[in-house]
């Protein structure tokens, strides 16, 4: 008898595993460091197959920022139900961002920590990640506040500015956790609940903190 010929995996489905192999190696050796040999032997196949799918080193890294981008900003609006309170949205959406990152910490590294040290155009793929989910943190904070005090002209630029902090604060407070083998998903969402709260709340009720008057500062 002849020996069997193997099922040839679907063209998708094979890249996808080369994508896996790609961003678990330049999660953990950095993008400069990992090698496209070590990729094609994670994946199982060969180098010359790796390059005929996915171009060149460059063009598999910004695919693999792409793909956990996208991952990511899928979890986050996933997580995030409709019509619950305000509260409990944020919530949500951060529990959410925090189970992602912990699960996947690979993708994070590649996004927060490789993507962004390699310079274009790897920094403005990341950065449209970052930009959308500021924007849908934005418009989460945005529509709960101008509920709250029905103010249908309360400022984008008072939400925006939150947003960007809290995202700025989740980014940085995902690394620490990742860091951290017994800061959990839940903790770490926890910890900037009770870091931001107070303030959004404050907003949402029409009592923002203001500074003092000092003409001696812009």
């Amino acid at each position: 008898m002849g020996a069997v010929k193997s099922k040839r995996m679907p063209r998708a489905v094979r890249e996808q595993q080369m994508m896996d192999a790609a961003v678990r190696t330049f999660g953990q050796r950095g993008y400069r460091a990992a090698s496209m040999d070590e990729i094609a032997e994670l994946a199982g196949v060969s180098k010359p197959l790796v390059y005929l799918y996915l171009n060149s080193k460059e063009d598999l890294f910004s695919a693999c920022i792409r793909r956990e981008a996208q991952a990511l900003l899928d979890a986050v609006r996933a997580g995030v139900e409709p019509g619950l309170p305000a509260d409990a949205q944020l919530w949500s959406g951060l529990r959410a961002f925090f189970v992602h990152t912990a699960e996947n910490p690979d993708a994070w590294s590649v996004l927060h920590r490789q993507a962004r040290s390699q310079g274009e155009p790897f920094v403005s793929e990341v950065g449209g990640m970052r930009g959308e989910i500021v924007a849908f943190v934005t418009g989460l904070i945005g529509a709960a506040a101008r509920e709250a005090h029905r103010d249908p002209a309360l400022a984008d630029r008072d939400v925006a500015g939150l947003a960007q902090a809290l995202v700025g604060a989740a980014e940085s407070l995902a690394g620490w956790a990742n860091d951290s083998p017994d800061v959990s998903a839940r903790e770490a969402a926890a910890t900037l609940m009770n870091f931001a709260w107070a303030g959004l709340e404050n907003l949402m009720h029409a009592r923002p903190w203001t500074p003092p008057a000092d003409q001696d500062l812009p």
